[in-house]
């Protein structure tokens, strides 16, 4: 038993010499990925399909795991498990036909094809017939389609040998990995970074990761989870690195200095200054994001104009036009939807009132007031992780200690304390906050910093939001400015 690779058909037509590069990437890359599973697997590449020999006493449960392995390497259009004899007769082959197909036939409908190659005393139809007709004794329950069976026996004759086909998977298509060069993903772990980085190495691009990290340990270690499986999956035939960016600080700065409707865009195009300076620290000319047109108002044409011009480098967008449902559906069929199905949030990490047609001379005027030295101080503070050390724990940053009350069991043993909830006024009226024995502010974050300082210092206050982390980033942002009297209330 062996395992033929046919490939993608885009491959098929591309000219000599980048067929002969492209297959042998594709040999690189499987045994790559199939070394982990046993050194006694061997990779044969040809010119139409790359086989995988087993050997003689090879296990069904380490043939599922390679088997399982193949289908998800780009480059591959379809993965068959064949058994290859030689060729004695016509009714010695029906009974090779019958061992591998007898069961699968029943109330099924079947074609047979036979695909010859080499001089032979027949013609392809005589054999189909004759092959057909002994499955149809053998299986009274079968019927004969020949449009669109249900299943397809496939023979194939080369010259003095027979290849039966036993068994056949789709593979994941696109283009060996590597071939297209190399970009970076910007990924926050929902459901369409990932897919949008999965995308792209499927059309054989090898694709690293950017994460912003705007709400901690525990936020990174779910991404980091998300950029695993996506290596693991689909593009551990190379090794990638994973940047994460501290960037709760430029998330602060912004909120200072950034008019509250301009925020979402601001925030993008300082994603992408620090992107395009990673990037072409690391080598590597490409950027891809998820975005969509028009599914966040920061993804307006005119909005994602002006964040294109704050990258040095080019910016690929694989979902442009892609609905929101279809890229959920390829996330659950990629395996990726269960992240983002359980990914944290973070509350309010742009503006509640944002602007779909941000015009440009407002952007650069606001951005005049933006320190750009905390940019400068996120980017020189990025953290790289190569992917096979993705989940290994990420450990908590190092910060100034924070008060922090737990329960509402907790809050109740506090005195002179307030509460601040800092939602946005739609999050507050959908999911109220009821806290009959202590005082509750209703402050939108966008509108603390400049009111901190006017509440009393004698008193503390307690910053809440669904997920905690935006009011953490926000508590961390006044004791930074030496209001000590801000903390956390995370009960509920």
């Amino acid at each position: 038993m062996y395992y033929l690779l046919k490939l993608f058909p885009e491959i098929t037509i591309k000219s000599r010499s980048v067929r002969r590069q492209m297959t042998r990437c594709l040999v690189s890359n499987v045994r790559n990925v199939l070394r982990p599973l046993g050194n006694d697997i061997r990779v044969e590449g040809s010119w139409d399909a790359l086989h995988v020999r087993l050997p003689e006493l090879a296990t069904v449960e380490w043939g599922r795991q390679v088997e399982d392995a193949l289908t998800c390497i780009p480059g591959i259009h379809e993965v068959q498990r064949v058994d290859e004899l030689p060729l004695l007769s016509f009714d010695a082959t029906a009974q090779h036909l019958l061992a591998a197909w007898q069961a699968s036939l029943v109330d099924r409908s079947f074609r047979v094809t036979v695909k010859r190659r080499g001089r032979h005393d027949f013609t392809s139809e005589e054999m189909e017939r004759h092959l057909g007709q002994a499955l149809l004794d053998a299986v009274p329950s079968a019927r004969v389609n020949l449009g669109r069976p249900d299943v397809e026996v496939r023979v194939d004759v080369i010259d003095n040998r027979l290849r039966i086909v036993r068994h056949r998977r789709p593979g994941l298509g696109g283009y060996p990995l590597g071939v297209q060069g190399q970009a970076m993903t910007l990924i926050s772990g929902g459901y369409d970074s990932p897919v949008a980085a999965w995308k792209m190495i499927r059309r054989g691009v090898k694709t690293h990761f950017l994460f912003f990290d705007l709400g901690g340990a525990g936020h990174e270690q779910a991404v980091r989870e998300v950029c695993h499986h996506l290596w693991q999956a689909y593009g551990r035939s190379h090794r990638v690195h994973f940047f994460s960016v501290p960037f709760e600080g430029v998330v602060a700065e912004l909120q200072r200095s950034i008019p509250d409707g301009l925020i979402g865009v601001v925030l993008k195009r300082m994603m992408m200054r620090a992107s395009s300076r990673i990037a072409a620290r690391a080598r590597i000319p490409m950027l891809v994001t998820g975005d969509a047109i028009a599914q966040v108002s920061s993804q307006s044409l005119t909005n994602l104009a002006l964040i294109d011009e704050a990258s040095d480098l080019p910016i690929l967008r694989p979902l442009v036009a892609e609905d929101k449902q279809d890229i959920i559906d390829t996330a659950r069929r990629i395996g990726t939807a269960r992240f983002a199905e359980v990914m944290p949030e973070v509350c309010g990490a742009i503006s509640q009132r944002p602007n779909t047609q941000a015009q440009r001379p407002r952007v650069v005027a606001a951005e005049q007031h933006f320190d750009f030295s905390v940019l400068d101080a996120a980017i020189d503070h990025v953290t790289l992780t190569r992917s096979e050390r993705l989940l290994e724990q990420v450990a908590p940053k190092a910060e100034a200690p924070l008060f922090v009350v737990q329960s509402a069991q907790a809050l109740a043993q506090e005195k002179n304390v307030s509460v601040i909830d800092i939602r946005p006024d739609i999050e507050r009226e959908t999911t109220p906050l009821t806290l009959p024995s202590v005082e509750c502010l209703q402050i939108p974050f966008y509108d603390l910093q400049a009111q901190a300082e006017t509440l009393p210092a004698d008193r503390r206050y307690l910053l809440y939001c669904d997920q905690g982390l935006m009011s953490r980033m926000q508590a961390l942002h006044l004791l930074d400015r030496g209001l000590t009297h801000f903390g956390i209330y995370r009960g509920a």
